[in-house]
């Protein structure tokens, strides 16, 4: 008559190569979700500033992307896009027509910006951007790890309205 089931020894050698596999397989897990992450979110403000460019072509009037927050620069509050009917590059409820709202980053991510889009980036009518009354380009860092410059995105929007996405930046917040 044969034993049924597993020995002790059977069931500790299972373990042991679970527990190394699992080892090996969390951090490249973690990786990816922050890597996934990074990427959804660079998409959002891509769609975001896709969004104004061609609401301002088809409408016809100013739309803006604006930070939410206090903080110039600091876009990790999130951003609203919305048509700036009083040409105040500020979002009023009774006179603005809010387009959508992006919520604020997940804790950890930070989204930082040049001079010329601290607080806003608006699209004119002929789909060009323009910022503090000029034609100007810039670009966003999006981090999930200060200083892991590698594996951060960057959001660049050239003067002509244009928005794109690369991967690494110059410096993480």
């Amino acid at each position: 008559m044969h034993p049924k089931g597993f020995t002790l020894i059977e069931l500790l050698v299972t373990i042991a190569i679970a527990a190394i596999v699992a080892m090996v397989a969390v951090p490249n897990f973690t990786t990816s979700i922050r890597n996934s992450r990074l990427t959804t979110t660079a998409n959002e403000l891509l769609t975001a500033l896709n969004l104004a460019r061609s609401e301002a072509i088809k409408r016809g009037v100013q739309v803006i992307v604006r930070r939410k927050g206090g903080t110039s620069q600091n876009w990790d509050s999130g951003w609203d896009v919305f048509i700036d009917n009083n040409s105040n590059q500020t979002y009023d409820a009774g006179t603005d027509t809010l387009l959508r709202t992006y919520p604020a980053l997940s804790n950890g991510y930070t989204l930082r910006t040049g001079a010329n889009y601290a607080d806003w980036i608006a699209f004119l009518s002929t789909g060009l951007n323009a910022s503090s009354g000029a034609f100007t380009n810039d670009s966003f860092r999006l981090c999930a790890t200060a200083g892991d410059t590698v594996n951060s995105r960057t959001i660049i929007v050239n003067t002509v309205g244009r928005a794109r996405v690369s991967k690494g930046t110059t410096s993480c917040p």
